[in-house]
């Protein structure tokens, strides 16, 4: 099931589906974090059923595609930024033996991810409504949003463990039972 019209049938598949999620971050602004988080989570599959090369360019077409095609920039700067890759880079950090470790790589991971969106935001797209938004909380405020975003990493993260553990059991025989 390895050949390549498989890999560019599910590579196409999944790359439509991530763009529909990132287009209805446009029309419902409301989820235009959860719906860039949902479209990461699709590229586990390739990630399970391919390898990790055909994800990333599964990610490098979607991030293109949506930059252009979405009404919603700040959403598909989410994906590309944050949470488009983090599917693909798990699948080694899980490998890493000590908890405690792994869990300061995703946590780094993410923090980092996460400046250089604030910054990208800020800098380059002029939102300066979110610089205002912490304006009487300071870097108090900069904190607590950081330390809830921790928060919402750590909820993805288990997450998509879960996720992950249900498609291998469950979906995946599914798909693969022979008709």
């Amino acid at each position: 099931m390895r050949d390549i019209s498989y890999r560019v049938a599910l590579g196409g598949i999944v790359a439509a589906l991530c763009l529909i999620c990132m287009f209805l971050a446009g029309i419902m602004p409301a989820l235009y974090i959860i719906l860039p988080m949902i479209a990461g989570v699709l590229l586990m599959i390739i990630v399970t059923e391919v390898s990790v090369g055909w994800a990333a360019l599964t990610y490098i077409a979607v991030g293109l595609l949506s930059m252009i095609i979405c009404a919603d920039k700040e959403a598909s700067l989410l994906f590309i930024i944050v949470f488009g890759h983090y599917p693909m880079l798990r699948y080694y950090i899980q490998k890493i033996k000590s908890r405690p470790l792994r869990t300061f790589v995703k946590l780094l991971l993410f923090n980092t991810t996460l400046v250089i969106y604030y910054w990208i935001t800020v800098t380059l797209l002029g939102l300066q409504s979110a610089d205002d938004s912490l304006g009487d909380l300071g870097k108090a405020g900069l904190v607590g949003a950081l330390l809830v975003c921790n928060f919402i990493l750590a909820c993805h993260d288990f997450n998509l463990g879960f996720i992950h553990a249900y498609y291998v059991k469950k979906m995946r025989p599914l798909f693969r039972r022979k008709r």
